[in-house]
């Protein structure tokens, strides 16, 4: 008999954005867990930032892709596409933020979430 370890949607939602982060070179790749914050509005928030409005568009169509060949979902919401300077990719209790360096810098969104665990993960 062959045990099978379960893994959360969420979670493994969130290592697909990852990968799909590291495929194109996010820089600084965090994650952070917010399952156990009483205010939280997702179960992750994955954070990644790129030197240009290509490498950041190129990496959100990289996260939706890898996403979308291993479960077939597609973001509820997506937003700065156009500009392509901080991308969201909102698949409920997983959001993705794609920054350009300078807006990552400016918006600090991981200080607003300063009490989520946190980890870190290297580019490819």
């Amino acid at each position: 008999m062959v045990k099978k370890k379960l893994v959360n949607l969420s979670t493994y939602l969130s290592e697909i954005a990852v990968h799909g982060m590291q495929e194109k070179k996010g820089h600084d790749i965090v994650r952070l867990d917010l399952r156990d914050l009483n205010s939280s509005v997702s179960d992750y928030f994955i954070v990644c930032n790129a030197d240009s409005s290509t490498q950041v568009k190129a990496i959100a169509d990289s996260v939706e892709d890898e996403i979308y060949k291993s479960t077939q979902s597609t973001p509820w919401r997506k937003e700065g596409l156009e500009n392509a300077e901080w991308i969201i990719l909102d698949y409920f209790d997983v959001v993705i933020h794609i920054f350009k360096t300078e807006k990552r810098d400016f918006y600090g969104i991981e200080d607003l979430w300063g009490d989520a665990q946190t980890t870190t993960y290297q580019s490819a």
